[in-house]
């Protein structure tokens, strides 16, 4: 392209010189020249914008590589994240699995052994027993008698805690935890059937009115017949434990619910 710009401009200075002046030929040349110069200057300019827009272009692909890789990083990170946290979480339910396991077998096992304590019920005197005639069955103690009733009223077995409380009542009806014992019958009547409730509460009261566990059965007695609606029943067994027992825990819940007892 330069070459033929230049064989035209010598072709043009040629021609010119036949039949042109000397100035009129430095004029062209001098013209000639600044435009050589201004086009030099803008193809410089072309080359220095499209070397920038290269470079741009260039960074712009190392932030698109670079981008990539470091979205390929938190993939590859996400993926091993989940799959601990997936082995966590199974290893979890397994735990979960293997104590619901063991706890229901306890429970299991809990339940026989009550079962074939209250199945055994109390000794026989003189009877015989598989391991040699004339040997008397082992009698549990009172003690033994008595937490298990309350391990079976506590874990919901009402029915059955009720009875084993009867067999511990006829086998020790004098001893010191048979207050107790008539006080957690009434307990486990106390919904679904209310007399049978008030009945023991009241033998607790007449029976052992010395005991900690007479202001407790009087306390009870007044908050079932305040339940039933008979308020002034309620009323007067209040009244009655401020008044026999008024140093008794239940003194202050007493006072409480006669100020809130409506007439």
């Amino acid at each position: 392209m330069r070459l033929v710009r230049r064989a035209g401009a010598a072709a043009a200075l040629a021609v010119l010189g036949a039949c042109a002046t000397k100035g009129q030929v430095d004029r062209l040349i001098v013209d000639l020249t600044t435009f050589r110069i201004e086009t030099a200057r803008r193809d410089s300019a072309r080359a220095a914008a499209l070397a920038q827009v290269i470079s741009l272009n260039q960074r712009i692909m190392d932030s698109l590589a670079a981008g990539r890789q470091a979205i390929r990083l938190v993939e590859n990170r996400l993926s091993t994240d989940m799959t601990e946290i997936a082995r966590q979480l199974l290893m979890v339910q397994e735990l979960t699995g293997q104590s619901q396991a063991r706890l229901s077998q306890l429970k299991a096992q809990l339940d026989a052994r009550a079962e074939q304590a209250e199945a055994a019920g109390p000794p026989v005197p003189g009877a015989d027993t598989a391991r040699g005639a004339g040997a008397a069955a082992p009698t549990a103690s009172a003690d033994q008698m008595y937490q298990s009733a309350r391990s079976m009223q506590l874990r919901g077995s009402l029915s059955t805690a009720r009875q084993a409380y009867r067999d511990f009542l006829r086998v020790y009806p004098g001893h010191a935890l048979a207050p107790n014992a008539w006080l957690y019958i009434g307990d486990t009547f106390a919904t679904e059937a209310p007399d049978s409730a008030a009945a023991y509460y009241d033998q607790v009261i007449s029976q052992a009115p010395r005991t900690a566990q007479a202001p407790t059965a009087l306390y009870k007695l007044a908050l079932l017949e305040e339940r039933r609606g008979k308020t002034a029943d309620a009323r007067r067994h209040y009244e009655r434990l401020l008044r026999e027992y008024p140093r008794a825990d239940e003194a202050d819940l007493a006072q409480g619910r006669l100020a809130n007892l409506r007439p």
